[in-house]
C-alpha cells in the first residue's frame, strides 16, 4: 500500500494530527488497571518458519484482550458531567468487557449493547465486571445503532468502539511496550476489526520506528480495511462473517482510516482454516487458547512468510483469547486444513471387495484422517476420504497425480466449503439393498463400532483383516489425534456366514461392538 498523493498543507495538517496521537500515547493514564503484558518468543514456529517469530501477549489483560487500554484512557478522559448518567457502548464482546472493567475501577455505570450472535462467554463477562447488557440485533452495527438511540433518549455518553481518538491512542500504547521490548522489529502484524488497535500502533510506530513494516490483517470475509482503500474511503461491507467474531465489522472507522492510510505499509486477508491452524500453533507454544481474532495476525504472519525471503524479526498480537468453548470443535476440525496438512477428496473405486485396502495401498505411507462411504449397489463407488500430507500445496498436487496414475477418478474438495462444512457429515443414506429401498431385498447389513490404538497402518491392518472377506456396506472413520481411532462399518452377512465372521473379529483384537440395533442407525441409516 503506497501513500496517497497530498499537497503540503494537507501533509503539515497529517504530521501535527501524528504528533498529537503519539503525544496522547505517551501520556496514557492506563496502568493502574492495565498491565504490560509480555511478549513471548515462538521457538518452535521460529524454526518451523526460518524468522524470529514473536507474540504480543494481550491475552494477559485482566479482560483477556487489549480493549481495556483504549476503554480505560476514554473514561479517564471524560468530565464528570460526562458521566453522571453513565456510559453506553456497542460491542461485539471485548470492548464491552475493556469498558465495563473501566468503568467499574471508576465508579461510573455502564450499559453494553451486544448483537444477539455474541459468544455467551462475553456477555457473562461483561455482567461479572458490573456492565448492563442489553442484546439488539444479529451484527455489530445493528447493535451499534441502537447504542446511538439509548444514548440520546437517556442521555447517556456513547463510547465508541474503535473510531475515537483517546480509544485509538489507548491501543496504541500497545505499541510503546512492543517497541520496548523488541527495538529492532522487521514487521508487525496487527488485526484489524474497525482499525482502532491498528490506527494507534501504526502511528506510534511510523514515528519512533519508521524502518518498522506494518501490515493489517483481516478475516477474508470481514475484510472492511481492504474495501476502503479499493475505494478511498470507508464503505460497507454488504455483509461480515462471525466466526472471528471480535472483528466482524462492516465499515472501518472514519478517524482510523485516516490513520492507517498514511501509516500502514500492507493489508493481508487470511482464510477460517487458516486462522484454525493459527488458534493451534498459539496453544501448543502457550497453552493458551486464542479466540479467532486473537490469532488473526499470527495467520496473517504465517502467510507472509511463504513469499518472504526470511532471517527477520516478525512481531504478532495476540489481541484476545475470549473463546467460545463450543467452537473448540470447528477449530479442531478446520485446523489441519489451514495447516495445508489435510487433503480432502472424492474417489470413485469398483464396488467389489478388496477396493479399501487396494486405495489404502495406492495412497503410500500417508495416513488416512477421514473415511466416509455407504453401499449403493452400483458398480462404482464414491469414497470421502481426508489424507494427512506435510504442510505443502505440492504434495497435495502430488497426491491427486499419483491416484490419477492408479487409474482412480479424483475430485478434490480441500478448498470447497461446502464439503467441508456439511456434506462430509451428511453421506450416508439407505442401505442400498435394504428392505426399506427393495420389498423383494433381503436387509442383511450389521453395523458395529470399533476402537483401535492409533498407529500407521492400523486402519489397512483392519481392512485387510474384515474387507477381504465381507462385503462392507458402510464405512466411517475420523481420526481427530486422540490415541484410539474409532470406525463404524456394516457388512453384508447372511446366517451361514456369522459364525466365521466373529472367529475373525475375535482374532483382530480390536474393541468392538454391534450397532444393529442402535436407534439413530434404525432411524437413519438402516
Amino acid at each position: 500500500m503506497t501513500e496517497p498523493q497530498v499537497s503540503s498543507a494537507e501533509k503539515a495538517s497529517t504530521q501535527a494530527t501524528q504528533l498529537d496521537y503519539l503525544r496522547r500515547i505517551l501520556l496514557a493514564p492506563i496502568y493502574d488497571v492495565v498491565v504490560e503484558t509480555e511478549l513471548t518468543h515462538l521457538t518452535k514456529l521460529s524454526t518451523r518458519l526460518n524468522n524470529q517469530i514473536y507474540l504480543k501477549r494481550e491475552d494477559q489483560q485482566p479482560v483477556h484482550s487489549f480493549k481495556l487500554r483504549g476503554a480505560y484512557n476514554k473514561l479517564n478522559s471524560l468530565t464528570e458531567e460526562q458521566c453522571i448518567h453513565g456510559v453506553i457502548a456497542a460491542s461485539a464482546g471485548n470492548h464491552a468487557q475493556g469498558l465495563a472493567l473501566a468503568a467499574n475501577k471508576l465508579g461510573i455505570k455502564a450499559t453494553i449493547v451486544m448483537p444477539k450472535t455474541t459468544p455467551d462467554i462475553k456477555v457473562d463477562n461483561v455482567r461479572r465486571f458490573g456492565g448492563e447488557v442489553r442484546l439488539v440485533g444479529n451484527s455489530f452495527n445493528e447493535a451499534q445503532t441502537a447504542s446511538v438511540e439509548y444514548a440520546k433518549a437517556e442521555n447517556k455518553t456513547l463510547i465508541h468502539p474503535f473510531d475515537d481518538v483517546d480509544i485509538i491512542a489507548g491501543q496504541g500504547t500497545v505499541a510503546k511496550e512492543l517497541l520496548q521490548q523488541l527495538p529492532n522489529a522487521d514487521v508487525v502484524f496487527i488485526p484489524v476489526g474497525g482499525g482502532g488497535l491498528l490506527a494507534g500502533m501504526a502511528v506510534y510506530l511510523k514515528q519512533l520506528s519508521p524502518r518498522t513494516k506494518i501490515i493489517g490483517v483481516e478475516a477474508e470475509d470481514s475484510a472492511c480495511l481492504k474495501a476502503a482503500l479499493a475505494a478511498g474511503k470507508p464503505v460497507d461491507l454488504e455483509q461480515v462473517g462471525l466466526f472471528a467474531d471480535g472483528v466482524a465489522v462492516k465499515r472501518i472507522g472514519e478517524n482510523t482510516f485516516d490513520i492507517i492510510k498514511h501509516c500502514c505499509d500492507e493489508v493481508i486477508t487470511v482464510s477460517t482454516d487458516e486462522i484454525c491452524a493459527s488458534i493451534k500453533d498459539i496453544f501448543e507454544q502457550t497453552r493458551v487458547i486464542a479466540e479467532p481474532a486473537g490469532a488473526l495476525s499470527l495467520a496473517g504472519l504465517q502467510k507472509y512468510t511463504e513469499t518472504s525471503k526470511g532471517g527477520e524479526s516478525l512481531a504478532a498480537i495476540l489481541s484476545g483469547a475470549n473463546m467460545n468453548f463450543h467452537s473448540l470443535r470447528y477449530v479442531s476440525e478446520r485446523c489441519e486444513l489451514g495447516e495445508k496438512k489435510e487433503a480432502i477428496l472424492a474417489v470413485t473405486i469398483p464396488e467389489e471387495k478388496g477396493s479399501f485396502k487396494r486405495f489404502c495401498q495406492a495412497i503410500g505411507n500417508r495416513a488416512i484422517t477421514e473415511f466416509n462411504y455407504r453401499y449403493s449397489g452400483k458398480p462404482s463407488a464414491e469414497i470421502f476420504v481426508g489424507v494427512r500430507l506435510g504442510g505443502s500445496v505440492q504434495e497435495r498436487q502430488q497426491l491427486l497425480q499419483g491416484l490419477v496414475s492408479a487409474n482412480y477418478k479424483v475430485r478434490d474438495f480441500t478448498d470447497n466449503e461446502l464439503a467441508k462444512l456439511h456434506v462430509r457429515y451428511m453421506i450416508g443414506g439407505k442401505c442400498a439393498n435394504s428392505a426399506a429401498n427393495n420389498n423383494d431385498a433381503k436387509n442383511d447389513e450389521r453395523l458395529f463400532s470399533f476402537e483401535f490404538p492409533e498407529h500407521p497402518g492400523a486402519l489397512e491392518k483392519f481392512l485387510a483383516a474384515m474387507g477381504e472377506h465381507w462385503n462392507i456396506t458402510l464405512f466411517h472413520y475420523r481420526n481427530h489425534g486422540a490415541a484410539f481411532g474409532q470406525v463404524l462399518a456394516g457388512f453384508d452377512l447372511d446366517k451361514n456366514q456369522q459364525s466365521e465372521f466373529f472367529q475373525h473379529l475375535d482374532a483382530l483384537g480390536y474393541q468392538w461392538q454391534e450397532e444393529t440395533e442402535n436407534l439413530a442407525y434404525q432411524t437413519f441409516l438402516n
